[in-house]
């Protein structure tokens, strides 16, 4: 990542300065400025603590990726191959990618009246040749990553347990679930604003099949 960072959001919907679009995000300036303080503070932070930025990218990659977000998931993956080591994780996680694409939120909820939504669907594992080029501390965190994009009603103190025993810290299974959800956040903003720039244009707009609705 460069020492000024651009306006992430607006790079990733190809929003140009001075646009309609553009000016169009000005006029809610706090918003504007909230995600990308969120984006800094989750992927260029002072400091790393608990989750290095191979691990954040990693992440954010496989769960930009899950959501159908390719041009996303593209960036997050750009980054991640230019750390050293990153480049040989990119595979793996695009292969569990293709591996973990299904439709959802499905689940079982806690026993009580939600009880009737529930819906079957299988949990995801990482395949035992990719486990070993992650690691088992990324292994655990991806499979986490896919519960929490498609089965969000099965979190519970025993999914939070692997990710301990895995040797994630509590501080850090924090930073990883933000982001997780700033990924949804940044996702469903940069195809909505992707629209309109497109429709401005003339263009096609992004795509991407929140395969979690």
């Amino acid at each position: 990542m460069s020492s000024i960072t651009p306006d992430i959001i607006n790079l990733l919907a190809g929003i140009k300065a001075g646009s309609k679009v553009d000016h169009i995000r000005s006029e809610r300036p706090e918003t504007r400025a909230n995600a990308q303080k969120s984006y800094l503070a989750l992927f260029e932070p002072v400091e790393q603590g608990d989750v290095t930025q191979t691990e954040r990218l990693a992440v954010a990659a496989f769960v930009a990726g899950l959501h159908r977000a390719d041009q996303v998931a593209e960036f997050y993956a750009s980054g991640l191959a230019e750390i050293p080591g990153g480049a040989s994780l990119i595979g793996a996680v695009n292969a569990e990618v293709e591996k973990g694409s299904t439709q959802g939120p499905y689940g079982r909820f806690p026993s009580g009246p939600l009880s009737v939504e529930d819906k079957p669907g299988a949990a995801f594992s990482i395949s035992e040749f990719n486990a070993v080029i992650l690691g088992k501390k990324l292994t655990a965190v991806l499979e986490h990553s896919h519960l929490l994009v498609f089965r969000p009603r099965e979190a519970s103190p025993a999914a939070l347990q692997k990710l301990l025993d895995a040797g994630w810290s509590t501080t850090a299974i924090v930073t990883l679930s933000q982001i997780v959800a700033f990924l949804a956040f940044q996702i469903r903003v940069v195809v909505g604003l992707s629209a309109l720039a497109a429709a401005g244009s003339g263009a096609k707009p992004q795509s991407a099949a929140n395969a979690a609705e």
